[in-house]
């Protein structure tokens, strides 16, 4: 099967959507923030994090957060939307006071609640107390997940009293007809609904110590019991896949090879794909190899406040991940691509893991706090990342050397790579990236980029990273501190006197981009290649390796694919063109959750005669639908 897209990507869905059972995968953007509600979030978020980031509180409040729909931040918001005085919120974060910082935060927030309730009962027109009762409930949303959790009644009485709210804030219809009055008597009740539950709950003059900042009640948590509050990535955070989106080329099929016929190429390719495999937050969030290799490349977009500095980079040893791994630096890392991984170890961006299989370990079970693999699932995952090839590059020969089609300039900056400078120690750039060797040299070097950790310590020595590929790898260096290849030139000759020209410089980043271009580094989409299509064939792809797990009852691999592939299904099909397709592809996801139902009850003949149903139901669809 030639797979085109990766289907669907079990990393990538809405930050702050939250699923019960198997996270499925199908991207769904979440509602925008009101500033003041999102910097609460993100104040929940970052102070979970240790050491506590006080500067980005501090921005929390004073900048829109990224992506945000609104030109200022909360406190610029609060100065021209409120009455409410953030005073004593601001004391707080100077204070970098974690307990007083939530107090005042929460605070502030039920202030807002109960202002513009009171301004929905004051409104002198249905049109002001609607958009009133809108704004009220949009600042609810800062606690409606932790109330759901601890008071599923207390969250369902709230939740009819915002609709009756909305209901009897009147109207005033079409050009005069069908308008309603208000009815202020049921206001007046669904209000004190609310009203009386931030009471209790957020409008408390102090508020019991948390281990853990959230949104649940304060009667919940005085109530001592443990409350599973699944969960989110802040406002702010992205882990969308990139577009466009990055080619995928694996050595298996450039030789024609079908992945089903590659079982478990095939399973580590569902692994890849899958948040399962992590420990929370990670797995709960939707967070999964892919996310931050996407398509075997980089995620330029991936962002998450407190673990990002900036977009395409994450800190996979802080607090937020896996807090037993949390090294207590704010160190993230540019996210390294994985293409031609096979060629590319050792592995880590200090080249501290010479076995690929140790490396993903390590990803999984320290990095992202997961249950430790099976052995059949690192030799998947290992089979198939290694399958992983480089992008086609008609301006590179087998050699590393430049063809024809290379333009003048590059063909002079390749006289400059292979020249040696006493600035590197008569050694030239192509010393330690090898051109005849995937412009690598598989060992370490302190080349002066990474910040002496303390007076007197040796500054870290980095792996050589590979030049093919990098024109769509920005930005560059481990901390991504480096804009563009022109920058990377200009920072060698800088600071290792190389004493380039102008005209040098020009030539030499002409030459870095040659190499690291590709003829078609992006998938291309049209009528007949749309992305459902190609991701439905990748999840059958993926349960196909069921073929061979079925007759060695092999149960525990079998429930981790059916639990991921059903819910992607049922999933995707929300996303398909086709409309009467859909019920199909819905009963197909349920075919594959019997296979998984049937092998929890080990009643292996039905697990069998449900998968047979299934192909023959996939082959059906794909033939009408397609």
């Amino acid at each position: 099967m030639k797979r085109n897209f990766p289907g669907v990507l079990l990393a990538t869905f809405a930050c702050a959507l939250v699923l019960s059972g198997p996270v499925a995968a199908t991207p769904a953007k979440e509602a925008p923030w009101l500033p003041e509600a999102a910097a609460y979030r993100l104040t929940l978020f970052l102070g979970n994090l240790s050491p506590l980031p006080g500067d980005g509180i501090r921005t929390a409040w004073t900048e829109p957060y990224r992506g945000s729909e609104f030109p200022v931040g909360a406190m610029a918001w609060l100065d021209r939307e409120s009455d409410v005085d953030p005073a004593r919120l601001l004391a707080a974060i100077e204070g970098e006071d974690r307990q007083a910082v939530f107090a005042e935060a929460t605070r502030l927030i039920a202030l807002r609640i109960v202002e513009e309730l009171d301004r929905a009962v004051a409104a002198d027109d249905p049109a002001r107390a609607q958009q009133a009762v809108r704004t009220a409930r949009e600042l609810y949303r800062a606690f409606a997940d932790g109330i759901a959790a601890a008071e599923p009644d207390a969250a369902r009485r709230i939740g009819l009293a915002w609709l009756e709210l909305n209901s009897s804030t009147g109207s005033a219809g079409v050009l005069g007809a069908g308008s309603t009055s208000v009815d202020r008597d049921a206001m007046e009740a669904a209000r004190a609904v609310i009203d009386d539950y931030l009471a209790e709950n957020y409008l408390l003059d102090s508020f019991a110590p948390r281990q853990m900042l959230s949104a649940l009640p304060e009667t919940a948590v005085l109530g001592g019991r443990a409350i599973d509050v699944p969960p989110s990535l802040p406002p702010g955070s992205d882990i969308f896949d990139q577009d466009p989106l990055p080619r995928l080329v694996l050595n298996f099929e450039e030789q024609g090879i079908d992945e089903t016929d590659l079982p478990l190429v095939a399973y580590g390719d569902m692994l890849f794909d899958s948040a399962q495999i992590f420990g929370n937050p990670a797995r709960d969030v939707g967070l999964a190899c892919s996310t931050c290799h996407n398509r075997s490349d980089v995620n330029q977009r991936l962002f998450i406040p407190g673990a990002s500095h900036q977009p395409g980079a994450i800190d996979v040893d802080g607090a937020f991940f896996n807090p037993i791994f949390n090294d207590r630096r704010d160190d993230p890392l540019d996210i390294p691509s994985l293409r031609g991984l096979r060629f590319t170890g050792p592995y880590g961006r200090d080249g501290r893991f010479a076995s690929l299989r140790d490396f993903t370990r390590n990803v999984i079970v320290n990095e992202f706090g997961g249950a430790e693999p099976t052995p059949f699932m690192l030799d998947a995952l290992v089979a198939y990342m290694l399958e992983f090839d480089f992008l086609p590059n008609s301006m590179l020969a087998p050699d590393g050397g430049l063809t024809e089609a290379a333009p003048e300039a590059a063909q002079r900056g390749e006289a400059i790579f292979n020249r040696p400078f006493a600035g590197l120690g008569e050694r030239s750039c192509a010393t330690c990236h090898v051109p005849d060797a995937n412009f690598l040299d598989r060992q370490a070097h302190d080349i002066g980029s990474v910040a002496q950790a303390y007076e007197g310590a040796r500054a870290g020595a980095l792996d050589t990273p590979t030049l093919l590929g990098t024109a769509y790898t920005a930005p560059y260096f481990h901390d991504g501190s480096l804009p563009t290849l022109a920058a990377v030139v200009d920072w060698f000759d800088e600071t290792k006197s190389l004493g380039l020209t102008e005209a040098d410089r020009s030539d030499l980043t002409a030459y870095l981009e040659a190499v690291g271009a590709a003829d078609e580094p992006y998938e291309a989409f049209d009528a007949e290649n749309t992305a459902f299509r190609l991701a439905f064939s990748e999840l059958t792809t993926f349960a196909s390796t069921i073929d061979t797990l079925l007759p060695r009852k092999d149960a525990e691999h079998i429930l981790l694919l059916t639990d991921t592939v059903a819910a992607d299904l049922s999933a995707d099909a929300s996303t398909m063109s086709n409309l009467p397709a859909r019920p199909e592809v819905y009963a197909l996801a349920e075919r594959l959750a019997e296979v998984g139902a049937a092998v929890r009850d080990s009643d292996w003949a039905a697990a069998g005669e449900s998968w047979s149903a299934f192909k023959s139901e996939a082959d059906a669809i794909a033939e009408r639908a397609f």
